[in-house]
């Protein structure tokens, strides 16, 4: 396996990818995300365990939406059986996906647990969605602090986790050393990814404000908060489907090492 170091201009690509790929399989590929959606909605609300239990699920639905952009690649149809691709490339893979799963949830519920001892959980309840956020709320220094640490704890657990999941699958790592090279590659390729980040969001405020001026321009300011949401959903699940395409191109396969069949 080789880790490639790639242009800055590569993140434009990859947002250019994710966004075509995913018109070439709307119907199959918005299904998926909204299957993820509903799973990680419904795993959250089992009594006591709900939340740590959809966060262990995220790396390996993660990867289910990878695999189903690969196949739409390939001019495949992914059906909803790919999400499960984690858990369906042997027994060993299987576990070190759920492995992955375990750390990501401890990860994220450690990040929570320390914003709270900053400001007493307001931020981690409202980040949550347990609590509405007021406008003193949002202002008081202690609701801000607790923000940014569960922000600079939160990113690098993200890198860590950006290409794991894919490096499990397709690579055979463990989910140590997955984990590592997940990191390894983002910060040696940071530019790409800076640029990847900056055009997902500049593509987020074009498609707030042509919602918004649509909903102005025919009198209905109603309208553009119908449609917003739905909106968003479907450009969140072109920014999955343009997850793919930041790993294939950060690593490169030995021409000795076949990757898993992907079901």
């Amino acid at each position: 396996m080789k880790l490639n170091l790639l242009p800055a201009r590569t993140g434009i690509l990859w947002v250019k990818l994710g966004i075509r790929t995913f018109f070439r399989q709307p119907l199959a590929l918005a299904g998926l995300f909204f299957m993820f959606m509903a799973v990680m909605t419904i795993a959250s609300q089992v009594p006591l365990i709900g939340f740590a239990l959809a966060m262990t699920l995220l790396p390996a639905a993660t990867l289910g939406l990878m695999v189903a952009t690969r196949q739409a690649c390939e001019g495949r149809f992914p059906m909803p059986l790919v999400m499960l691709a984690g858990f369906r490339a042997g027994r060993q893979q299987a576990r070190a996906m759920i492995v992955l799963g375990g750390l990501y949830a401890m990860g994220f519920l450690a990040s929570v647990a320390l914003s709270y001892l900053v400001d007493g959980g307001d931020f981690a309840r409202v980040y949550l969605g347990g609590t509405t956020p007021t406008r003193e709320m949002m202002l008081e220094p202690s609701f801000q602090g607790a923000m940014w640490v569960f922000v600079g704890l939160h990113l690098p657990l993200s890198l860590m986790f950006w290409h794991a999941p894919a490096l499990v699958h397709w690579h055979g790592f463990s989910p140590l050393k997955g984990l590592f090279f997940s990191l390894l590659a983002c910060l040696r390729n940071f530019w790409a990814f800076a640029v990847f980040a900056l055009m997902w969001l500049a593509v987020l405020i074009a498609v707030v404000a042509g919602v918004t001026t649509l909903g102005a321009l025919l009198g209905n300011p109603a309208l553009a908060g119908d449609l917003l949401f739905p909106a968003l959903l479907l450009l969140a699940s072109m920014f999955f489907t343009s997850l793919y395409f930041s790993f294939r191109d950060t690593f490169e396969a030995s021409d000795d090492v076949s990757p898993p069949a992907v079901k």
